[in-house]
């Protein structure tokens, strides 16, 4: 299933890379759960890597990084974009059988890529045979319930299944929710404009920016989390 956000508008999804979360409390949200300095020395796995965005950061202390992503174009973008880092490697593969063998991972990190709740089933079942024991693997959600963004979100894909059935499905598979509030921050309203529009339909696109004025918007997450 393509992502027709940044499948589409790869050059736009950058810029919504760069704005989300200045704050850094995601990061410090997911050492927080780590045992340890972070992934400081572990092998970490980035499951939809996009083009690659994270990788770089994982890399600056991790052991090894592997990104993984099943559109080749974006593949090669992140192949380039981490020629440089040796400890780093981008396999084209999907959540659902992911290119790694057995207990080869310490940390795996999933953000707004394949597991959204009902249906993941596949990947959650890869994720355990890929984590070793003692990993911890995120996936990084929104929450609709809450926020500026939340409340587009809702607006944008009242089709979803409900932010309590979402709950309840992670909860019940040994999923620990950590709530996690961050921005959206960018330079331009322009900018702004332009990853609204990639992220809602055109109406509801059209709708919301009448209502929101400046550069930020309040965005709420869901920090999912496992340990094996």
């Amino acid at each position: 299933m393509p992502s027709p956000n940044i499948w589409h508008h790869t050059a736009t999804y950058e810029l919504e890379n760069r704005a989300v979360d200045p704050d850094g409390r995601l990061e410090a949200s997911m050492e927080s759960v780590l045992d340890g300095p972070g992934w400081a020395g572990r092998a970490v796995l980035d499951l939809g890597c996009g083009t690659g965005f994270h990788l770089p950061r994982f890399a600056t202390t991790a052991a090894s990084v592997t990104g993984v992503e099943p559109h080749p174009d974006l593949v090669a973008l992140a192949r380039r974009r981490c020629r440089a880092l040796a400890n780093v490697s981008v396999l084209q593969g999907t959540a659902q059988a992911i290119p790694l063998p057995d207990a080869s991972v310490d940390v795996a990190h999933a953000r707004w890529a394949y597991f959204f709740g009902p249906g993941c089933e596949p990947g959650l079942a890869e994720l355990e045979r890929v984590v070793r024991r003692g990993g911890t693997a995120f996936v990084i959600d929104n929450d609709a319930t809450r926020s500026t963004f939340g409340g587009w979100f809702r607006r944008g894909y009242p089709h979803l299944p409900a932010p309590e059935v979402v709950e309840r499905f992670w909860s019940t598979r040994g999923w620990t929710r950590v709530p996690v509030d961050i921005r959206w921050s960018f330079s331009t309203r322009a900018d702004l404009e332009s990853v609204v529009r990639i992220e809602l339909t055109r109406e509801v696109a059209d709708a919301v920016l009448a209502e929101h004025e400046g550069t930020e918007v309040d965005y709420a997450v869901n920090l999912w989390w496992k340990g094996f």
